[in-house]
Protein backbone atom coordinates (compact mmCIF):
# COMPACT_ATOMS: atom_id res chain seq x y z
CA UNK A 1 0.00 0.00 0.00
CA UNK A 2 1.00 3.22 0.10
CA UNK A 3 2.24 5.94 2.10
CA UNK A 4 -0.76 7.31 2.49
CA UNK A 5 -2.81 3.96 4.22
CA UNK A 6 -3.72 3.75 7.88
CA UNK A 7 -2.67 0.72 9.61
CA UNK A 8 -5.57 0.07 11.59
CA UNK A 9 -5.55 -3.16 14.13
CA UNK A 10 -9.39 -4.75 15.18
CA UNK A 11 -9.95 -6.63 18.36
CA UNK A 12 -12.43 -8.64 19.07
CA UNK A 13 -12.15 -9.48 23.07
CA UNK A 14 -12.46 -12.27 25.13
CA UNK A 15 -10.76 -13.85 28.55
CA UNK A 16 -10.02 -16.98 26.84
CA UNK A 17 -9.33 -16.00 22.97
CA UNK A 18 -8.53 -12.74 21.85
CA UNK A 19 -8.40 -12.39 18.31
CA UNK A 20 -6.88 -9.31 16.30
CA UNK A 21 -6.18 -8.84 12.57
CA UNK A 22 -4.23 -5.66 11.09
CA UNK A 23 -4.94 -4.33 8.18
CA UNK A 24 -4.28 -1.43 5.89
CA UNK A 25 -6.64 1.22 4.02
CA UNK A 26 -5.84 3.86 1.93
CA UNK A 27 -9.88 4.82 1.63
CA UNK A 28 -10.35 2.50 -1.06
CA UNK A 29 -8.53 -0.23 -0.78
CA UNK A 30 -7.80 -3.02 2.06
CA UNK A 31 -5.00 -4.57 2.53
CA UNK A 32 -4.43 -7.77 5.29
CA UNK A 33 -1.43 -7.25 7.08
CA UNK A 34 -1.54 -10.15 9.94
CA UNK A 35 -3.93 -11.94 12.37
CA UNK A 36 -4.02 -14.19 15.12
CA UNK A 37 -5.58 -15.21 18.83
CA UNK A 38 -4.03 -13.69 22.22
CA UNK A 39 -4.75 -16.54 24.63
CA UNK A 40 -4.49 -16.64 28.72
CA UNK A 41 -4.24 -19.42 31.01
CA UNK A 42 -7.61 -20.66 32.17
CA UNK A 43 -5.58 -21.89 35.47
CA UNK A 44 -4.49 -18.46 36.51
CA UNK A 45 -6.47 -16.01 38.64
CA UNK A 46 -8.74 -13.29 36.52
CA UNK A 47 -6.09 -10.31 36.78
CA UNK A 48 -3.31 -12.68 35.79
CA UNK A 49 -5.14 -13.85 32.68
CA UNK A 50 -6.11 -9.87 31.85
CA UNK A 51 -2.46 -8.91 32.19
CA UNK A 52 -1.76 -12.01 29.86
CA UNK A 53 -4.27 -10.39 27.37
CA UNK A 54 -2.58 -6.88 28.53
CA UNK A 55 0.87 -7.55 27.66
CA UNK A 56 -0.41 -9.66 24.04
CA UNK A 57 -2.10 -6.80 23.06
CA UNK A 58 0.77 -4.52 23.43
CA UNK A 59 3.49 -7.03 22.08
CA UNK A 60 0.97 -7.17 18.71
CA UNK A 61 1.08 -3.65 18.95
CA UNK A 62 4.78 -3.18 18.97
CA UNK A 63 5.36 -5.57 16.61
CA UNK A 64 2.74 -4.13 13.55
CA UNK A 65 2.83 -0.29 14.23
CA UNK A 66 -0.65 0.41 13.94
CA UNK A 67 -2.47 3.85 14.07
CA UNK A 68 -5.74 3.40 15.16
CA UNK A 69 -7.79 0.25 16.47
CA UNK A 70 -11.39 -0.92 17.00
CA UNK A 71 -13.18 -2.91 19.89
CA UNK A 72 -16.44 -5.02 19.35
CA UNK A 73 -18.70 -3.55 22.05
CA UNK A 74 -20.19 -5.90 24.48
CA UNK A 75 -23.44 -7.74 24.20
CA UNK A 76 -25.11 -8.91 27.47
CA UNK A 77 -25.21 -12.70 27.67
CA UNK A 78 -27.50 -15.44 30.06
CA UNK A 79 -24.33 -15.43 32.57
CA UNK A 80 -23.69 -12.24 34.31
CA UNK A 81 -20.33 -13.58 35.22
CA UNK A 82 -19.30 -14.21 31.69
CA UNK A 83 -20.57 -10.26 30.55
CA UNK A 84 -18.40 -9.13 33.62
CA UNK A 85 -15.68 -11.16 32.26
CA UNK A 86 -16.12 -10.56 29.22
CA UNK A 87 -15.93 -6.43 30.17
CA UNK A 88 -12.91 -6.92 31.94
CA UNK A 89 -11.24 -8.41 29.08
CA UNK A 90 -12.78 -5.80 26.80
CA UNK A 91 -11.30 -3.24 29.20
CA UNK A 92 -7.67 -4.32 28.50
CA UNK A 93 -8.59 -4.38 24.73
CA UNK A 94 -9.85 -0.67 25.07
CA UNK A 95 -7.04 0.25 27.36
CA UNK A 96 -3.72 -1.19 26.19
CA UNK A 97 -4.42 0.79 22.24
CA UNK A 98 -5.21 4.03 24.21
CA UNK A 99 -2.06 3.43 26.87
CA UNK A 100 0.07 3.15 22.84
CA UNK A 101 -1.65 6.64 21.55
CA UNK A 102 -3.86 4.86 19.20
CA UNK A 103 -7.21 6.54 18.36
CA UNK A 104 -9.71 3.70 19.62
CA UNK A 105 -12.92 3.17 18.04
CA UNK A 106 -16.27 0.89 19.39
CA UNK A 107 -18.70 -0.84 17.19
CA UNK A 108 -21.69 -2.89 17.98
CA UNK A 109 -21.63 -6.76 16.67
CA UNK A 110 -24.69 -5.94 14.28
CA UNK A 111 -22.49 -2.95 13.13
CA UNK A 112 -19.46 -4.85 11.92
CA UNK A 113 -21.78 -7.52 10.42
CA UNK A 114 -23.63 -5.37 8.42
CA UNK A 115 -20.67 -3.07 7.35
CA UNK A 116 -18.76 -6.52 6.24
CA UNK A 117 -21.77 -8.56 5.06
CA UNK A 118 -24.78 -6.47 4.18
CA UNK A 119 -27.01 -7.77 6.91
CA UNK A 120 -26.91 -6.88 11.15
CA UNK A 121 -28.10 -10.53 11.79
CA UNK A 122 -24.93 -12.36 9.38
CA UNK A 123 -23.83 -15.89 9.98
CA UNK A 124 -20.08 -16.47 11.29
CA UNK A 125 -19.90 -18.52 7.92
CA UNK A 126 -20.94 -15.19 5.89
CA UNK A 127 -18.70 -13.18 7.84
CA UNK A 128 -16.05 -15.57 6.77
CA UNK A 129 -16.82 -15.95 3.02
CA UNK A 130 -16.58 -12.12 2.86
CA UNK A 131 -13.35 -11.56 4.99
CA UNK A 132 -11.99 -13.56 1.95
CA UNK A 133 -13.51 -11.92 -0.80
CA UNK A 134 -12.66 -8.49 0.98
CA UNK A 135 -8.96 -9.26 1.56
CA UNK A 136 -8.03 -12.06 -0.60
CA UNK A 137 -4.43 -12.45 1.18
CA UNK A 138 -6.02 -12.86 4.49
CA UNK A 139 -5.08 -15.95 6.50
CA UNK A 140 -7.34 -16.77 9.32
CA UNK A 141 -7.72 -20.28 11.13
CA UNK A 142 -10.14 -19.62 13.48
CA UNK A 143 -13.61 -17.32 13.71
CA UNK A 144 -11.42 -14.91 16.34
CA UNK A 145 -9.14 -13.63 13.95
CA UNK A 146 -12.07 -13.64 10.67
CA UNK A 147 -14.20 -11.34 13.78
CA UNK A 148 -11.28 -9.25 14.53
CA UNK A 149 -10.27 -8.33 10.65
CA UNK A 150 -14.33 -7.99 10.53
CA UNK A 151 -13.76 -5.12 13.21
CA UNK A 152 -11.05 -3.57 11.73
CA UNK A 153 -12.09 -3.45 8.36
CA UNK A 154 -15.94 -1.97 9.69
CA UNK A 155 -13.36 0.75 11.30
CA UNK A 156 -12.31 1.72 7.69
CA UNK A 157 -15.76 2.12 6.28
CA UNK A 158 -16.98 4.36 9.33
CA UNK A 159 -13.04 5.82 10.46
CA UNK A 160 -13.99 9.20 8.13
CA UNK A 161 -17.73 9.92 9.36
CA UNK A 162 -16.14 9.44 13.05
CA UNK A 163 -13.38 11.98 12.28
CA UNK A 164 -15.91 14.42 10.58
CA UNK A 165 -17.96 14.27 13.71
CA UNK A 166 -15.76 14.44 16.02
CA UNK A 167 -13.90 17.60 14.28
CA UNK A 168 -17.91 18.99 14.13
CA UNK A 169 -18.41 18.20 17.90
CA UNK A 170 -15.13 20.20 18.45
CA UNK A 171 -15.82 23.76 16.47
CA UNK A 172 -19.68 23.53 17.89
CA UNK A 173 -18.28 23.38 21.42
CA UNK A 174 -16.01 26.54 20.98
Amino acid sequence: MSGTATRILGLDPGLRRTGWGIIESDGVRLSYVASGVITSDGGDELAYRLAELYQGIVSVIAAHKPAEAAVEETFVNENPRSTLKLGQARGMALLAPAMKGLVVAEYTPNLIKKSVVGAGHAEKHQIQAMIGFLLPRAKFESADEADALAIAICHASHRASRALAARVARESAR
